[in-house]
């Protein structure tokens, strides 16, 4: 929960970040001591980087969007398929025994764990989303942004499912179709979110923060 509330309450800018951190990527921004710093300069530099801090900012929230706009797409239309194609008909064997498609309706969490709290679920998904969409404004790292767009995309996929599907509004079940041997079955969208997890574990491990800033620590 500490971790959480020191990632949320991160600057809205980087040149407002405290001690302990320090950017990797200055992109050309003169540091103290070289030319066009010191006392007269120093306000120049601090304005310059809150200017080119801007666009980069809107480029990596345009890289979240895009990133979770082609995880849903290609998780809504992967389920039309399946439910068209494959819903009521036998598996499809792709690796033999090993890896199957096969049309699974799923009232519970991501793998078919939770079937008993589906509404809990469908909350949990929707917070995720706001979550995100907060972090968004403090985005300044491209690695972030990728994370952030695969855990959107894939909690908009599922929770599409349980808006619109059956048996009702924040009850549907979600279509899952990926079944190897030995292992639940799954969609595009879990597959996404555990993506965008791992990545995000590797980056707090690494000291990475989504505004950009490294901790030596």
């Amino acid at each position: 929960m500490a971790e959480a509330e020191r990632i949320i309450g991160t600057p809205d800018t980087p040149d407002a970040a405290g001690g302990g951190k320090e950017r990797p990527d200055s992109e050309g921004i003169p540091a103290a001591g070289e030319p066009g710093t010191g006392p007269a300069g120093a306000s120049g530099t601090g304005e310059a980087e809150a200017t080119a801090a801007r666009p980069r900012g809107r480029r990596r929230i345009a890289v979240l969007f895009a990133v979770a706009a082609f995880a849903y797409a290609i998780d809504l239309i992967s389920k039309l398929i399946v439910v068209a194609k494959l819903e009521h008909h036998p598996p499809i064997e792709i690796v033999g025994d090993w890896l199957k498609f096969e049309a699974i309706r799923n009232a519970g969490a991501a793998f078919g764990f939770g079937e008993a709290f589906t509404v809990i679920f469908t909350m949990i998904a929707a917070a995720v989303i706001v979550v995100i969409a907060r972090l968004a404004r403090k985005l300044y790292s491209l690695p972030w942004a990728i994370a952030l767009g695969l855990l959107l995309g894939g909690a908009l996929g599922n929770l599409t499912d349980r808006i619109f599907r059956a048996p009702g509004v924040f009850e549907g079940a979600v279509v899952d179709f990926i079944a190897p041997k030995h292992f639940a079955v799954f969609n595009l969208a879990d597959s996404a979110i555990v993506c965008g997890g791992i990545l995000i574990v590797l980056l707090s491990f690494r000291g990475l923060d989504p505004d950009g800033t490294v901790h030596k620590d």
